[in-house]
């Protein structure tokens, strides 16, 4: 069982969700500290644009090589890591979001935590969880859920993405400021299997169709 550390017990309880906080747990320790510490010492060497989107999540985000010209005139800054967890990701937001005091924040998470054998129930507590601290934090920050994508090699996944969906997108229902982007519905074919063009030889990362796909989708969010 993952155990919530003190400090975040103390900043949830200050949010007034001690809702989330009950049933909310993260890693211990911090996972990938060298992302992280990488992605710190490349912003003292070049220290981002003011104002700049995170993109935060696992692989699908970590290699979205084209970014930048993906998303032109918005200045946007790529912190996923590879492998990662939602859950990963509420512990590493107040070193790879908060500091940067975006504007909005797009996700993309959840799909590890489904792999490793989490509910949908607690992906969504662990998103509400994480939600909780930017607003504490940022609370005109708009936090954008990227849906959990199908995939030709999680396939056996596809209901529990479904019900992970269902459920984050009625949650972003209860807050304007926040939002959500359906890619999982365009990434599925006529009979309703995941499109294998869209998709490297591994059946699981996407090609620059697939990206073409999410950066359509995600582009009006950020108007």
């Amino acid at each position: 069982m993952r155990v919530l550390p003190g400090s975040l017990i103390a900043v949830l309880a200050l949010a007034g969700a001690p809702q989330v906080v009950c049933q909310t747990a993260v890693s211990e320790p911090l996972r990938w500290v060298s992302d992280i510490e990488q992605f710190e010492a490349t912003d003292r060497v070049h220290p981002p644009v003011p104002g700049s989107i995170v993109f935060a999540g696992s692989s699908s985000i970590a290699m979205w090589e084209t970014l930048d010209k993906d998303f032109g005139y918005f200045p946007v800054l790529n912190r996923g890591i590879s492998g990662s967890m939602l859950a990963d990701n509420v512990q590493s937001v107040y070193r790879i979001v908060l500091p940067y005091k975006p504007p909005v924040v797009v996700i993309y998470a959840g799909e590890n935590d489904l792999v490793e054998g989490e509910t949908p129930e607690r992906v969504l507590h662990d998103y509400q969880t994480f939600t909780s601290i930017v607003h504490r934090k940022l609370p005109a920050t708009r936090v954008v859920f990227v849906s959990i994508k199908p995939s030709i090699a999680r396939d056996s996944l596809m209901g529990k993405i479904r019900e992970t969906n269902r459920l984050i997108s009625n949650f972003t229902r209860t807050d304007k400021r926040l939002g959500y982007v359906d890619v999982f519905t365009p990434m599925l074919d006529p009979s309703g299997r995941p499109r294998r063009e869209l998709f490297l030889d591994d059946g699981l990362h996407m090609n620059a169709r697939g990206y073409a796909i999410w950066r359509d989708r995600i582009m009006p969010v950020l108007r």
